[in-house]
C-alpha cells in the first residue's frame, strides 16, 4: 500500500521534470524559428522615439535580444 503511493508520487515528480524540460526545449526552438522581434521592428521603434538608428545600434539591440533566448 505504501509502496503504491510512493510509486505514484515518484511517477508524478518524474513526469513533471521531463515535461518541464521538454516544454522548455520546444519553446526555445519555436522562438529561434519565429523570433518575437526583428530588425525592421527595432528600426521602427527607434524612429518612433525620435531617433534615427544606425545599423550598429540595430545590430547591438538584436544581439542583446538573442542573448536572452
Amino acid at each position: 500500500m505504501l509502496w503504491d503511493i510512493l510509486y505514484v508520487v515518484l511517477g508524478l515528480i518524474v513526469g513533471l521534470v521531463i515535461g518541464f524540460f521538454l516544454a522548455r526545449k520546444l519553446m526555445k526552438k519555436e522562438l529561434k524559428k519565429n523570433p518575437p522581434i526583428n530588425e525592421q521592428m527595432i528600426k521602427t521603434m527607434m524612429s518612433q522615439m525620435g531617433r534615427t538608428p544606425s545599423q550598429k545600434q540595430v545590430n547591438q539591440m538584436m544581439k542583446q535580444m538573442n542573448k536572452f533566448m
